[in-house]
C-alpha cells in the first residue's frame, strides 16, 4: 500500500521535473508502510504546513523550487 497522499505531493512534480530522485518515493511513499516514516506525511496528518522542498527525512532541499 502506498501513501494516501503520494497523488498529492509536490515531490512528484521535482521528481517529473528531474530534479528529484525517485529513491525517495521507492523509500518512503510507495513502501509498505514506511511512509507513516515521512516527515511529511506526519505532518499534512497533524494539518501542520510543511515547504514544498521539505524531503521526507525532514530535511530542506534549497534546490527544489
Amino acid at each position: 500500500m502506498a501513501c494516501k497522499w503520494i497523488a498529492l505531493c509536490p515531490l512528484r512534480r521535482f521528481e517529473e521535473q528531474g530534479k528529484l530522485d525517485n529513491k525517495w518515493k521507492k523509500q518512503y511513499c510507495e513502501s509498505r508502510n514506511n511512509w507513516k516514516n515521512c516527515k511529511r506525511y506526519q505532518m499534512e496528518e497533524k494539518g501542520i504546513t510543511h515547504s514544498d522542498n521539505m524531503l521526507p527525512d525532514g530535511t530542506i532541499d534549497e534546490n527544489l523550487k
